[in-house]
């Protein structure tokens, strides 16, 4: 992997992984909450993965009932064009 940096890429070092791993477990709902602190780096970047997943789909899903809401006011009211600027 290394011969993949470039030369002007500085090295990531351990403990800056160590440390960003801890960030991101911080920032995870199913890892923030429990008991022991500890998770594994692997288990941290899997749940990490999981939750930008349900994020997107929350996304996708609010931005259909925005669409349908849509479909059901009229077009040039206030409230249309509110919802037209959160779904752009």
């Amino acid at each position: 992997m290394s011969s993949r940096r470039s030369a002007g890429t500085p090295r990531i070092t351990d403990d800056q992984i160590i440390e960003l791993i801890s960030k991101l477990q911080q920032l995870l709902p199913e890892l923030r909450n429990r008991r022991s602190n500890k998770a594994s780096a692997s288990k941290v970047l899997q749940e990490t993965c999981n939750y930008v997943r349900s994020l997107h789909k929350e996304v996708d899903d609010l931005s259909d009932r925005l669409s349908q809401l849509l479909s059901t006011i009229d077009d040039s009211s206030p409230q249309a064009s509110i919802i037209r600027s959160l779904i752009n």
